[in-house]
């Protein structure tokens, strides 16, 4: 395995905000640095925890790999992609990876998802987009979907709204619609924020079964030592912006 291409490398990346302070008549324009410096590995297969205190950037860092940084956000260094550099391609190149070889679990499904569609709509969006699967066959492969990540019903719950599911259906109808199109690569940013504690074993066991069966590199985001400690081949430690460490 450590004989395999990277899957993912961070070298020196950077992510700065510009603002405007106050003073003066109009203000002046500053930079704040929200992240100095990353760099890390991940090979295909494999997981990599991604670790470190609330507010030091790690949901940054994931933001600046799949391109969804905010206009007044720049993000500089290398994101070496199956040996693609993701910060010089163009939208239109990120949006062809986004959701098809790249796909992201968010912190919060509820405010992930949409509330006025269905689960089979927004699980079959991908295929439908990345695959040009008909409606009817994206609707199948959402059931099929829903039942690899273990949704109760998934015949019924298909056509469900997520308002109608618990929080542990709706992160798990989440992991489905990120891997719909069998990406090589998953990042997933805090996946058990909210939940009890044993629905978080769940949903952390459930993303370990889906790495092994589908391939995956796993990017696993969060602030919990034991999560890593217990998921994670590799860590990579940020304190204030700075990744400082990794090792096994």
């Amino acid at each position: 395995m450590n004989g395999q291409a990277p899957l993912l490398e961070a070298h020196g990346l950077e992510r700065s905000f510009q603002v405007r302070r106050a003073g003066g008549l109009f203000g002046h324009a500053a930079t704040l640095h929200a992240v100095d410096g990353v760099s890390f590995v991940l090979r295909p297969g494999r997981t990599l925890g991604l670790v470190g205190e609330s507010g030091c950037g790690k949901s940054t860092t994931a933001l600046a790999l799949l391109g969804l940084l905010p206009r007044h956000a720049r993000a500089s260094g290398r994101i070496l992609f199956e040996g693609r550099d993701l910060l010089a391609l163009s939208e239109r190149q990120r949006c062809a990876l986004r959701g098809d070889r790249i796909a992201m679990i968010f912190q919060e499904p509820m405010t992930s998802l949409n509330p006025v569609l269905t689960l089979g709509q927004q699980i079959g969006e991908a295929l439908r987009l990345h695959r040009g699967a008909s409606a009817r066959a994206a609707r199948q492969r959402a059931i099929e979907l829903l039942d690899l990540v273990r949704v109760p019903e998934p015949q019924r719950r298909v056509d469900d709204y997520p308002h109608l599911l618990s929080g542990g259906q709706r992160q798990r109808a989440m992991i489905a619609a990120a891997i719909a199109c069998e990406p090589a690569l998953l990042v997933a940013d805090e996946p058990t924020t909210a939940l009890d504690v044993t629905v978080q074993a769940q949903i952390l066991r459930l993303l370990d079964d889906l790495r092994s069966e589908l391939g995956m590199g796993l990017l696993l985001i969060t602030h919990d030592l034991a999560v890593v400690g217990d998921w994670a081949d590799r860590v990579a430690v940020m304190v204030g912006g700075e990744k400082v460490e990794e090792g096994a």
